[in-house]
């Protein structure tokens, strides 16, 4: 029986030192396109994946280039070693929706790659003009979190899994909505270590240029379905592309929902996360129990997979 695989991508926070170097050292088609991202920025992503500094690469304008480029090369991997097998369906979470598209061929590898720098940038800079933060909060239902935004003036930036939702907004505010939490029934409130408030209306200026970015950037009908964050289903026009990519950078990410989509409308039956770490593995199995999904980053990962 042939598998309906769904590819997703991690984003911001999933980065660490030493990311892609195992894949570029054993395949000249990952180290090629590290090589190729150094060309096209300009400056040495690939050293700063491979050997950090840790600050370095933990920086909104470096870490989203360095996952998009990981993700991808992560992706040429896989391709090499099971050819061209048919994809269902591909979301990716944050940042990883571009690298979702330009695995859909939404756009080529070095248009994504610039479009990606750029938001890093913007993101980095309204980061910078603002004091912002973010808190996730566990074993709790989004209506409640919604109440606990509402009355302390937070955005919801995150619906990752069932029990896990991200608020996001001025650092003060935040501060209050976790030290509230317990009177709204929720079981635990954690502040994130996060350079500012990332889905949020304090993204505004973000949210502004990158659109302006969009609206130059040709976009193609993508060759398979891409399900965007901000509305959970699948995007096609160039329009709605545009809309959703610029949108998520304000607008809530509904991860959870972007999965049940992959599953239960596009019928995935087969997950892989292509890029560092496990999350959107420990994510999916929250969400579904029993889901099969695959985490690739290194090529050890490989070893046991079957496609």
């Amino acid at each position: 029986m042939t598998k309906k695989i769904a590819l997703i991508f991690p984003g911001q926070g999933a980065q660490a030192v030493g990311m892609g170097r195992e894949l570029a050292a054993a395949f000249p088609v990952a180290d090629a396109l590290f090589r190729q991202a150094d060309e096209i920025l300009g400056w040495p992503l690939s050293k700063i994946c491979w050997e950090g500094p840790e600050e370095e690469l933990t920086k909104t304008s470096v870490c989203q280039p360095a996952l998009y480029v990981h993700g991808l090369a992560a992706l040429a991997v896989v391709r090499e070693k099971f050819g061209d097998f048919p994809v269902a369906g591909t979301a990716g979470l944050s940042l990883g929706e571009f690298t979702a598209h330009a695995a859909a061929g939404t756009f080529d590898f070095a248009t994504g790659l610039k479009l990606v720098a750029r938001r890093g940038q913007f993101m980095q800079e309204a980061c910078e003009a603002t004091h912002g933060g973010m808190a996730a909060m566990i074993g709790v239902d989004e209506s409640t979190v919604r109440d606990l935004a509402a009355q302390t003036d937070v955005d919801v930036a995150n619906i990752n899994s069932p029990g896990q939702i991200v608020i996001s907004g001025e650092a003060e505010n935040v501060a209050l909505a976790v030290g509230m939490a317990k009177d709204f029934g929720i079981r635990k409130a954690v502040p994130l270590k996060v350079a500012g408030a990332f889905h949020s209306r304090l993204m505004q200026a973000a949210y502004e240029r990158l659109g302006e970015e969009l609206a130059a950037t040709p976009l193609a009908a993508p060759r398979v379905p891409v399900v965007c964050n901000v509305d959970a289903t699948p995007v096609a026009t160039a329009d709605d592309i545009r809309r959703t990519l610029a949108d998520q950078v304000t607008d809530s990410v509904r991860w959870a929902d972007c999965v049940t989509c992959l599953l239960d409308n596009l019928g995935c039956d087969t997950f892989l996360e292509l890029g560092p770490g496990t999350t959107l593995a420990g994510m999916v199995a929250r969400i579904r129990k029993g889901t099969v999904i695959h985490s690739v980053s290194t090529p050890a990962d490989l070893e046991y997979l079957a496609l």
